[in-house]
């Protein structure tokens, strides 16, 4: 029989003895053996090379600086300024070759090195004169000097180092294209021998194949560093071509003449058949199982049949009999092998996915996704890989749910994609893109037309690959599959919060440990998707339950401790503080008694280190991670292997480490928590709620949705709000630079256009910079259209939507919980607030927000909850709250957001509440608010930019504070009333407003000063940059201050003018003595202010002279011109009376008097001429006439009757009971923040009135 499958035809062996079962194991063997070597000549050297097989990375010698390395020896990754490591082989004669796997497209150079080359921090292969280097990253070739070389490279390519030691010539190849030839004449001969190297900067990581596996791009007459095992795969591809025979091969018993065997198609075979078949099957697989356990073997046998099963198209549903194999590995195979085979062809796809180019079609990437696919389709085999640790670590790296941007567009096969490539020409004043230009070519008009198509044909084959990886998630979360075990949802599920976890815990310490952000946002987009179709499953066969559209994780989830949520921070702070002081409240609300013992809580450090407490130190020059360093990345090697050994030349003793643990901190709480959590503990069962355990009153008991699917939905969030917030908005780095460069081609056509005849040269050059800028359009338009169609496309703009919603509803759930809010995590807030940033400011502009569903209703809702939450006294975060007042501050700088905040309830909105001091919330944001309420408004305030940097083009048109001003008549009438009805409350917001602009001032002038004793040293000096930018703040702070007071006193006047007010008189009075502090300050002229605006400062841009004169002069107007004679009396009187008032002062503001030669007084002036049509002479001369009373009246005081703190005005109040003196203004003043006595820190119970006694 099998003489009959292996060899055919029949009639070649009719006249031998017939085969049976108890002669096949020994025919086998037989058959295996024609043509082996024999054992002598198994391992015989081969000439030109040195060194022991395998080849692997030098670990113990051979390396410079601090590196991980993976198990397998192959992988590495930088963890020092410039590390360098070699290979275990060198080669002396013949040709060679190796590969490298680039994880990372950063510095590294790539090539060989002899032994006597010497490296260190700075200096690396090809720095020396004995090693030649291949860098990518700069695209240059390194041999002590450097020279243009090659092409870029980028994370996904393969470099291939190639070295003819007979001709002396060396040669890098990118994904099998041929760089050319980077080095001839290299030294050769005796003592002279080269090793594979590599020199890496931090972070940066790749992986060698030095023939281990199949080399993914072999070159003719070119070995690989190591022998490939011929013998064993000689052995595997017969044993394959016998298993062929048989899956083809049927035996039909029903021939009249006996049992015939019979050719039929293989994909049609079934496990269930035969006895005979299955018998001949075991014996072929007691020898092809041990082979299949080896790498090499699994990658070029076993992966590219199975890939031939698949390449005749059709779903892969339509391919069982991968099913059947997968059946047949675990029927014959023992589980040590069929584990081991299911590891090794799982990290064979992995990187053959990974790695493979990137082609129009996107051939290879949907093959091998098939694959993955139909081997997940089979149960066990799925529940293997989810369970077992190593090899989870190949699906939970999200490799297969990434997809690559490609760096060289025209490798990727786009030009043939998108012929036409397209940018916009049209801009609005601002230099935005204007999104329907009425003057549109008929030409433009095509051509934007056939690009949009490209990007359509485009996107359609990237969702062929979505779909595929959607397919496998889909098959992860398979909650049925429960008759081989637990089902695959759940195992998942707790892989996915250790995933989780791992890059929460070590964000910031250990960076190698964490998943790229850019694998992060295309798993993300997945999860989402796979989510929801099965949240919506869910839904039809359980109607009353919560659709996806409306999903929101329940409150309990935060306090129940049924979901871990690491060290992250909770609104209220840490959980074990949270727990001592709300216990009651869990107990009365949620019905959840915390058990003493549990609030002592248990760090995560002192996890990690009992977990890997038990972890054998190596025996060589490297430490084992153990205690001392998390694992680097899983997903960084491309090997995928678990890089536990931590190579160092500096010391071991780095390596030690940290603090022993005592016995009772050895329980693994968080451990067996996410990770042994089963069904029941999940989704719950006899009356035990599961997940939602500790219900609260407020919250429905409508059913939300599977509990499985909650946490997840929970663990989405948390994942936007580690990496993929900031990936997005890295991203859009490629639409700015098309803008960029779109903006300077039609500057450059314009030229072109206006340049004369006779200027042939110039005409020459900005027709080079033509060329130059359409080329890098071209190319960027196509990059944009990848990028457009894989991260901001209309599809995962709604799945950030939808994220966004889910995180408000969550919010609004928890708020009704009352106190026990405290305990939702902060990422809730930020993912809400990133989300609405990241959908207005990444996603392209032909997706507009507002066809978004619900998208007016989500803006309100997310409106108030800002509002409501940014002094809410249960958040104690400074950053949530800073963030929080950031995001209200930017919503009210666009008209629609705006419009949003004006729709929320008043008792929502405390923006003006009582409590509004330094003390409760950061008072900068909160009068920028208010500011932003009043600009279009105030005098002189209805611009965009600055006048005098109109000229300039900003650094980003997209800042809010360069919006169009969009004020808010409705909250302004809302703060009216409130300071109109609430005396005390205005008085001590004035009061904190003035101190805050006394505060800001002072600093300002005080930082000028230090600027300008620098810039007039003889010597050469440097400006600080911070000291410039914190300078430039105060400024505006001060401008922002006085357009806060200029809004006060024009909605509420009597604020000051109304004496009958008790501070109304004293809040004049400090105000009078601000606006002259400023005049005197900002009027004169070529004092300390004139001279440092004209120095023109890099930095202090927005400094000038029109800023804070226009608000100085709006504030004089309201309460000098346009108020009722009384309060122009009081306003002029108590100006008129402040020693700080100087006429020359008002007469430059008005343009009196000033040279009109003069720099400053330019400025000045320029600013007087808006002034003059409000502030009219007559108010001048009734201003000079109330000085002219003033001063008649006016008698020198002696000096004993001034006031000792100010020296100012006469001494008119005593202290009760220290019976200590002052003026009234001071003493007033002062007790608005202070009850002390200022001179004996008495507590003054009183004041009275005082006037001195006369004399006789």
């Amino acid at each position: 029989l099998f003489l009959s499958l292996s060899l055919s035809p029949l009639f070649l062996i009719l006249h031998r003895k017939p085969l049976g079962f108890q002669d096949l194991g020994s025919h086998l063997e037989s058959l295996l053996s024609e043509g082996e070597p024999i054992e002598d000549s198994k391992d015989q050297p081969v000439e030109g090379r040195l060194g022991p097989q395998p080849v692997v990375l030098d670990h113990t010698s051979g390396f410079e600086g601090l590196l991980f390395v993976d198990d397998d020896l192959l992988g590495v990754i930088g963890h020092s300024n410039f590390s360098s490591i070699r290979a275990t082989t060198c080669v002396y004669k013949g040709k060679w070759a190796y590969e490298v796997l680039i994880s990372s497209q950063g510095l590294m150079q790539i090539g060989w090195c002899t032994l006597n080359c010497r490296f260190n921090q700075e200096e690396g292969v090809g720095d020396t004169p004995d090693s030649y280097a291949y860098d990518g990253n700069r695209v240059r070739k390194w041999n002590v000097t450097t020279t243009n070389y090659g092409k870029s490279w980028a994370a996904g390519d393969i470099v291939s180092c190639l070295i003819d030691l007979d001709e002396g010539t060396i040669t890098f190849c990118l994904n099998g294209q041929s760089l050319g030839t980077a080095f001839t004449d290299i030294k050769t001969g005796p003592g002279v021998a080269y090793f594979p190297a590599i020199s890496l900067s931090f972070k940066e990581s790749v992986a060698f194949n030095f023939g281990s596996r199949p080399l993914r791009y072999p070159f003719s007459c070119y070995l690989p560093l190591q022998n490939p095992p011929a013998s064993e795969l000689t052995k595997a591809h017969k044993l394959l071509g016998y298993i062929k025979n048989v899956l083809c091969t049927a035996i039909d018993v029903q021939v009249p003449t006996g049992s015939v065997l019979v050719q039929k198609d293989c994909s049609l075979w079934r496990l269930h058949g035969e006895p005979t078949i299955l018998i001949t099957l075991a014996h072929i697989f007691n020898h092809f199982a041990p082979l299949m356990c080896k790498v090499y073997l699994v990658e070029d046998v076993l992966m590219n049949f199975l890939l031939g099963i698949l390449e005749g198209g059709g779903s892969v549903d339509e391919h069982p009999l991968i099913q059947q194999l997968m059946d047949l590995f675990w029927l014959l195979m023992e589980d040590y092998e069929v584990n081991e085979c299911l590891k090794q062809l799982m990290m064979s796809l992995l990187r053959a996915y990974r790695f493979s180019p990137i082609i129009p079609d996107l051939g290879f990437q949907i093959h091998y996704l098939r694959l993955t696919t139909a081997i997940l389709h089979h149960e066990k085999s799925r529940k293997y890989l989810l369970n077992n640790r190593s090899t989870f670590d190949v699906l939970r790296s999200v490799v297969f749910f990434y997809i690559k941007t490609p760096l060289r567009v025209k490798e990727a096969g786009l030009e043939e994609l998108i012929p036409t490539t397209w940018w916009p020409t049209h801009f609005d004043k601002e230099g935005k893109d204007e999104r329907e230009p009425k003057d549109e070519s008929a030409d433009e008009r095509l051509r934007r037309r056939a690009y949009e198509r490209g990007c359509q044909r485009l996107k359609k084959r990237i969702e062929v690959v979505e779909e595929l990886q959607v397919q496998i998630l889909r098959l992860l979360l398979n909650n049925k599959d429960k008759s081989t075990g637990e089902a695959s949802r759940y195992i998942f599920l707790n892989k996915f919060r250790k995933f989780l976890q791992e890059n929460a815990s070590n964000r910031g310490q250990h960076p190698t440990a964490l998943c790229p952000p850019e694998y992060m946002v295309c798993f993300l987009h997945r999860l989402i998707t796979a989510v929801r179709t099965c949240w919506d499953e869910g839904n039809r066969k359980n109607p009353g339950s919560v659709r996806s559209e409306e999903a929101y994780v329940p409150p309990q989830l935060f306090y129940n401790g049924k979901v871990d949520y690491f060290d992250l921070q909770r609104l209220g702070g840490l959980l074990s503080h949270l727990k001592k002081t709300l216990k009651d409240d869990l107990a009365s609300k949620a019905n959840i008694i915390i058990d003493p013992a549990e609030i002592q809580s248990t760090s995560m450090d002192d996890l990690d280190e009992d977990e890997e407490s038990g972890a054998a130190q190596r025996p060589f020059g490297a430490a084992a991670m153990g205690g001392a360093l998390a694992r680097p990345s899983w997903l960084s090697s491309p090997t995928l292997g678990r890089a536990n050994r931590f190579l160092s030349t500096a010391a071991v003793s780095l390596m030690t480490p940290r603090r022993p643990l005592s016995q009772p901190e050895k329980v693994k709480v968080r451990t067996l928590t996410v990770e042994q959590r089963t069904e029941e503990d999940i989704e719950g069962s006899h009356g035990n709620d599961g997940l939602l355990l500790g219900r609260p009153h407020e919250e429905p008991e409508q059913p939300v949705a599977d509990k499985s699917l909650l946490e997840i939905v929970d663990g989405i969030v948390m994942m936007y709000n580690l990496s993929v917030h900031q990936q997005l908005g890295k991203m859009v780095v490629v639409a700015d630079d098309v803008h960029e460069y779109a903006v300077a081609l039609k500057d450059t056509d314009e030229k072109i256009a206006r340049c004369p005849a006779r200027r042939a040269d110039i005409l020459e050059e900005l027709q080079k910079s033509q060329k130059v800028f359409s080329e890098k359009l071209n190319h960027l338009s196509r990059r944009l259209a990848w990028i457009n169609a894989t991260i901001y496309s209309k599809e995962k703009m709604l799945d950030v939507y939808w994220l966004l919603c889910v995180c408000i509803r969550t919010i609004e759930h928890a708020d009704n919980t009352s106190s026990l809010f405290a305990f939702a995590p902060e990422f809730y807030l930020n993912v809400a607030m990133n989300a609405y940033s990241a959908l207005k400011n990444y996603f392209s502009p032909a997706n507009s927000m507002d066809e978004l569903p619900g998208y007016e209703e989500t803006l309100a809702k997310l409106a108030a909850i800002l509002a409501k939450h940014f002094a809410d006294p249960r958040i104690v975060g400074t950053d949530i709250k800073d963030s929080l007042m950031q995001a209200l501050a930017s919503y009210v700088c666009y008209p629609q957001s705006l419009r949003a905040v004006e729709r929320i309830p008043e008792e929502h909105f405390c923006i003006y509440s009582g409590d509004d001091s330094p003390a409760v919330r950061p008072w900068a944001q909160t009068n920028w608010i208010l500011v932003r309420l009043w600009r279009g408004c105030g005098f002189g305030y209805r611009y965009t930019r600055l006048p005098h940097l109109l000229k300039t083009k900003p650094e980003d048109a997209n800042l809010p504070s360069l919006q169009k001003p969009c004020p808010s008549l409705l909250l302004q009438r809302h703060m009216a009333e409130l300071l109109s009805m609430d005396k005390d409350m205005a008085a001590s917001f004035l009061n904190s407003v003035l101190n805050q602009l006394n505060w800001a001032f002072s600093e300002f002038i005080g930082m000028i000063q230090e600027i300008q004793q620098a810039a007039e040293r003889p010597e050469r000096n440097f400006v600080d940059t911070r000291q410039l930018k914190v300078c430039a703040t105060c400024f505006d702070l001060s401008v922002s201050l006085l357009r806060v007071l200029e809004m006060t006193v024009t909605l509420v006047p009597e604020i000051f003018l109304d004496w009958s007010r008790p501070s109304a008189e004293l809040l004049l009075r400090r105000l009078a003595q601000l606006l002259n502090q400023v005049l005197n300050r900002v009027t004169a002229e070529k004092n300390l202010f004139d001279r440092v605006v004209n120095l023109r400062l890099p930095g202090l841009e927005s400094v000038d002279h029109y800023p804070i004169l226009v608000a100085v002069t709006g504030i004089l107007v309201r309460i000098l011109v346009d108020g009722d004679r009384q309060g122009i009396s009081r306003a002029a009187s108590v100006l008129l009376s402040d020693p700080c008032f100087q006429l020359h002062s008002i007469q430059h503001l008005l343009g009196e008097g000033v040279e009109p030669s003069s720099s400053s007084a330019g400025a000045a002036t320029s600013t007087a001429r808006p002034v003059r049509k409000h502030f009219s002479l007559h108010a001048c001369e009734k201003m000079n006439e109330s000085l002219d009373v003033f001063f008649s009246v006016f008698q020198p005081t002696c000096e004993e009757d001034l006031c000792p703190i100010c020296y100012a005005h006469s001494i008119s109040a005593v202290f009760k009971p220290c019976s200590h003196k002052s003026c009234k203004a001071c003493i007033n003043q002062h007790l608005m923040n202070n009850k002390d006595c200022f001179f004996c820190k008495a507590t003054i119970t009183g004041v009275e009135d005082y006037s001195k006694p006369a004399t006789s």
